[in-house]
């Protein structure tokens, strides 16, 4: 549990770390707003696209090796991303250390779950959640006083001692689990579904800016539809694909992945915009805004393993669709910011997304990897990722798209030439509310799919009762 939370620990503090920090790196990498959102694209980009590939190389080959490396490769990108002269390399660098985020994110989930029986399920993934949340607050935090007291540069060079750290906790503690006899790794659908996912993220990242209808991103969808059904057909004719799609009969899983993909696309809205609202338009300086970035993570921190650990007791499904009841209303109560919000009405209003987050991320989580047969653990791992990462991609892409054209509107129909984060403080709201609005409004299709998750597994637990040999 220790040397798997340090790794999730690792890839977390870094990703929030550079969200606090773009606004500084619009001014001291002398670039825009577009190009600097590649730091934190680029970084996702890869990871979505190699995820599932590499959770189940680990199923192939076996997990602790890929596991091991991946922080090597994380620790030394960070310290090279530290080192970056210009934008251009830092997004290199960047990608670089997404290729170790892969193994480490891939594969930690299946690592943990092999290592607690099914009744301790969700008890194990609500820690993890609790770790994911600790990066999470520490980012922002140590983010915003390394910023300030050093340079931006500081926020990559935390990353050695904690690379250094896991990489002797994984040599030591992941025990080396043998990879169940007779599989093969899938080279055809591992290469269709990364060309799919490829296609598929880029057409949505470069779709804010290019325009969703445009010739290319039109393109680069029909080539993501194409190499996706190719994927499909590869994977129901070989004897060992990479990822069983049959699985997706259990309509639990469907369920769990789907809400999963909206809630984190609903999500990114507000780890990605909110430092540019705090610092932008209310003002704060960056060490504060560290500090109120880190409320809502506090809060799943606390909660998460609890939320798991009542999951293995009462179920799964009731505890998720309160989460997701929760974020709705809290989404809708974003409407209320302003130029002028104080920091007891922003963290009123921001508590309870943690709170909605653990209540529901833990039991789903314990849900999916709980589909997943043995041979495919490192899949599973992989299908948290991917829906994690799939519905930040997404959520930065169209929300994004949102604020920008919102603000526009409210400027008189253009931005200034620094983009929507230079625009007026009154008209940064207004695309604010109109965001948080459109996010509102996803949070409504999750509810309502969770409560058909809910509903359909009561069905089948009166039917279990009634006839036992089922």
């Amino acid at each position: 549990m220790g040397t798997v939370s340090v790794g999730i620990l690792l890839a977390t503090i870094d990703a929030s770390i550079v969200n606090v920090a773009l606004p500084t790196l619009v001014d001291e990498l002398d670039t825009t707003f577009n190009t600097i959102q590649w730091v934190a694209l680029g970084y996702l980009l890869t990871i979505a696209t190699l995820t599932l590939g590499m959770g189940r190389l680990g199923d192939v080959i076996g997990k602790k090796a890929l596991y091991t490396a991946g922080f090597s490769v994380f620790t030394i990108a960070s310290v090279l991303s530290g080192l970056a002269p210009d934008v251009s390399w830092l997004i290199g660098f960047r990608v670089v250390q997404a290729l170790g985020a892969v193994m480490i994110l891939a594969l930690g989930s299946a690592v943990l779950v092999e290592a607690f029986p099914p009744s301790e399920r969700g008890k194990a993934l609500g820690w993890l959640g609790t770790a994911v949340s600790l990066g999470i607050i520490t980012g922002p935090v140590v983010g915003g006083l390394l910023i300030s007291a050093f340079s931006w540069r500081a926020i990559f060079f935390v990353n050695l001692p904690v690379g250094i750290v896991g990489t002797i906790l994984a040599i030591r503690y992941v025990p080396r689990t043998p990879p169940a006899p007779g599989q093969r790794f899938d080279f055809a659908g591992a290469f269709l579904l990364s060309a799919s996912l490829f296609s598929l993220s880029l057409a949505l990242t470069l779709g804010q800016n290019r325009g969703f209808v445009s010739p290319l991103i039109l393109a680069a969808f029909g080539f993501a539809v194409l190499a996706g059904a190719g994927f499909v057909i590869v994977e129901l004719r070989v004897d060992s694909p990479m990822l069983e799609l049959r699985l997706f009969r259990d309509p639990m899983l469907s369920v769990s992945v789907l809400s999963g993909f909206l809630v984190f696309a609903s999500l990114s809205a507000t780890f990605f915009l909110f430092p540019f609202y705090l610092e932008g338009v209310l003002g704060f300086d960056i060490g504060t805004v560290g500090l109120l970035l880190g409320a809502a993570p506090l809060m799943v921190a606390v909660i998460s393993p609890l939320s798991g650990t009542l999951s293995d007791r009462i179920g799964i499904r009731p505890l998720t669709l309160a989460g997701l009841v929760i974020l709705t209303v809290t989404f809708l109560g974003f409407q209320t910011f302003g130029i002028d919000t104080s920091i007891p009405h922003y963290l009123i209003l921001v508590i309870p997304v943690g709170i909605g987050i653990a209540v529901f991320q833990s039991p789903n989580n314990s849900a999916i990897m709980g589909s997943v047969p043995p041979e495919y653990m490192g899949v599973g791992g992989g299908i948290l990722t991917l829906t994690r990462l799939l519905g930040q991609i997404a959520g930065i892409a169209v929300l994004g798209s949102v604020w920008a054209a919102s603000v526009a509107t409210a400027s008189g129909g253009s931005l200034p030439d620094g983009g929507a984060s230079a625009a007026d403080p009154a008209a940064q709201v207004v695309g604010l509310q109109t965001t948080y609005l459109v996010a509102a409004a996803i949070m409504v299709v999750a509810v309502v799919i969770g409560a058909w998750g809910l509903s359909k597994e009561r069905k089948g637990g009166l039917l279990l009762q009634e006839n036992p040999s089922a």
